[in-house]
Formats: C-alpha cells, sequence, structure tokens
C-alpha cells in the first residue's frame, strides 16, 4: 500500500494527478510522525524543499522504525548540517545522491575516488549510500560495495532519480536488505532506461518497468 503524505496546500495539486495511491495532508512534523507509524518504508526528499521544515520532518520519520530513503532535496538540506542527518539514521536507512548531492554532504570526498568516496561516507553515516552516476556505486556500513555496469546514458534526465528513490523504498517496504534493495532497485532502473531508449523522460519510467520485472520473474 503507497501513500503520499504532503502538507495541506499541496494536496489540491497532487490529487488530479494520482489515482490508486492515498493522499494524507499533515500540519506539523508531530502529525506528520503520527501518520507515518507502522511504516514499512518511508521515501522523502523530491520536492521537499530546502528549508528547517524538511529537516524536522525528516527528524519526525526517523522515529517511525520505517527504513528512511532520503534523496534530493532531503539530504541538500542538510549542507553544513550533516551531524544532524547522520544524527537520526541507522543502519537500515538509504542515501541516494548524485555527485553534487554528495559533495554537499561529503565535502572533498570524491578526490578519493567514487568506490573509496562511497565507502567511506557509508561508515560515517552508517547508511547505505547509492552514489548515482553513470556506473553506480552502492556501499554499504558494513564494507559491502558494489558496482552497477549496466548504467544508462537514457537516464541523464530530470526525475529520474527521484523514480530510482521509489523502487528502493518499493523493495525496501517488502522487507528486502537495503543495500540488496538498493543494488536491484539500481539494476533494474538501467535495464528499463535501456528498453526505452532515446527521448526517456521519467514518466516513461512506469510504463517500462512491468516488463522488466516481468523478465525477471520468468527467468
Amino acid at each position: 500500500m503507497v501513500r503520499i503524505l504532503c502538507p495541506p496546500d499541496a494536496v489540491a495539486v497532487i490529487a488530479p494527478a494520482v489515482q490508486a495511491i492515498m493522499l494524507t495532508p499533515f500540519s506539523s512534523p508531530e502529525v506528520l510522525g503520527r501518520e507515518a507509524a507502522g511504516s514499512d518504508a518511508i521515501v522523502i526528499g523530491p520536492a521537499a524543499g530546502l528549508e528547517d521544515a524538511t529537516i524536522a520532518n525528516i527528524q519526525a520519520l526517523a522515529l517511525s522504525g520505517a527504513v528512511l530513503v532520503i534523496d534530493a532535496d532531503g539530504l541538500s538540506v542538510f549542507k553544513g548540517r550533516t551531524a544532524e542527518l547522520f544524527a537520526v539514521l541507522d543502519r537500515d536507512d538509504i542515501l541516494t545522491p548524485h555527485e553534487g548531492e554528495f559533495e554537499r554532504l561529503f565535502p572533498g570526498l570524491l578526490a578519493q575516488g567514487r568506490e573509496t568516496a562511497a565507502i567511506e561516507a557509508a561508515r560515517m553515516a552508517q547508511a547505505t549510500i547509492v552514489l548515482k552516476g553513470a556506473r553506480t556505486i552502492i556501499a554499504s556500513p558494513d564494507g559491502r560495495i558494489r558496482r552497477n555496469e549496466n548504467g544508462s546514458a537514457w537516464l541523464a534526465t530530470a526525475g529520474t532519480g527521484d523514480v530510482l528513490a521509489g523502487m528502493i523504498g518499493g523493495l525496501a517496504a517488502q522487507r528486502m536488505d537495503s543495500f540488496d534493495s538498493a543494488c536491484a532497485a539500481v539494476w533494474i532502473h538501467s535495464d528499463a532506461g535501456e528498453r526505452f531508449g532515446p527521448g526517456l523522460t521519467s514518466d516513461d519510467l512506469s510504463d517500462v518497468l512491468p516488463k522488466v520485472l516481468a523478465s525477471l520473474w520468468k527467468g
């Protein structure tokens, strides 16, 4: 079951765009925390805003016990304040930065190389790191690391990373290990991009993903 939790003034914008997803408004971080209680996984960050309210919302969600998948604004808002982010994370949580967001959280670390940087970031955050790029690196706080080799150039367009965060959250919600959820979602995401090919937009991925999943099921 998927729910969108949003501020009240966003309801009128989101409601016409969804049908099979429940929409729940919240008026404060405390209400958000109560609404999120019992969730298996929560994705936060895309279009969340670079305000203190986003930090307060993430802090409230961290108390839910759900796996947190934090992306986009949910990462950038902690620039210069990483200690506040690390304080609410646990080893089941997943951060999904592209290189720009990674640099805001871990300044200078990329100079060591992407793999070394991802490993060190996972150790510092004590969470799984998905360092997105042509060859996405997934690193776990326990030292596991994977490099995705089937990256697709067609995914280099706005919004596809948000879809990836949702895919990771969907697998984590089914109680898949966080590191395995990230690895599987990254591979499936890339395969979907390659299957669609030129002209891909993030909206197209939802049409292609069932075909990827069906091929894996048959396999």
